[in-house]
């Protein structure tokens, strides 16, 4: 990711913490030389697009395909899960922590679902930058990174300066979910989303979607005592 270098700009403020963890396997690193640039969409890098030309999704998955996003796909078997279950869409998955991406590519290899699967190993925000308008038509926020201290609520990714970017990419009455353990990232879900022009669906709010897969970080809630919200939001019409 390049973080802008214009001293008047506002501060990139990062939506993850590491970039890497411990010292990849074997097999990781070589999924990581092997598949990884076959599957990334070109032109999300800004390394690659400095200019920000807008890409169409079509360029990586061609024609006729609904195009869902999910972002922060941790571990990837979400995203692996809808790839599996939904062999006509195209999924983008973004993931700025490398060990996450490598546990994907796994992932990919053994479910067999690389057809319908572009992985962005970076930070989303350089994806909806080049997205042209109302082109996704689902997308998922499961499980991010609660920033629990309040100096860094903006660094969530339910504020207007990211939350903005989604809205332009996704569709009249595209669905937009989100998953968390953390109550206060509820409040600020519910309070934050709507104003940037979806809607709140009338579901439960702990009941699980009919597709969902149980991810490891919801595993690990349950395990430690907390209890998983589900939220969905529907594109409004501007």
């Amino acid at each position: 990711m390049t973080e802008p270098t214009d001293p008047t700009a506002a501060p990139w403020r990062n939506l993850y913490g590491r970039r890497r963890g411990k010292t990849l396997r074997s097999a990781q690193k070589t999924y990581l030389a092997e598949d990884l640039t076959e599957l990334t969409p070109k032109g999300f890098a800004p390394d690659q697009n400095p200019d920000r030309a807008q890409i169409s999704p079509s360029q990586h998955f061609g024609e006729r395909r609904e195009i869902w996003l999910e972002i922060g796909f941790g571990g990837g078997e979400h995203l692996v899960h809808m790839a599996a279950r939904n062999p006509d869409i195209g999924l983008i998955g973004c993931e700025p922590y490398m060990n996450g991406v490598a546990m994907l590519l796994g992932k990919i290899r053994a479910a067999g679902v690389a057809q319908n699967l572009g992985v962005y190993p970076g930070d989303v925000r350089d994806v909806l930058d080049v997205l042209p308008d109302c082109c996704i038509t689902k997308a998922f926020l499961n499980y991010p990174d609660p920033w629990p201290k309040r100096r860094h609520h903006d660094r969530r990714f339910v504020t207007q300066d990211y939350l903005r970017g989604l809205a332009r990419v996704m569709r009249q009455g595209g669905e937009f979910r989100v998953a968390t353990d953390i109550p206060d990232y509820v409040r600020q879900t519910l309070e934050e989303v709507p104003s940037a022009g979806f809607q709140r669906a009338n579901l439960p709010l702990h009941s699980p979607w009919d597709d969902w897969l149980s991810t490891r970080y919801e595993q690990k809630a349950l395990r430690e005592g907390r209890m998983p919200h589900y939220l969905t939001f529907h594109r409004s019409a501007d």
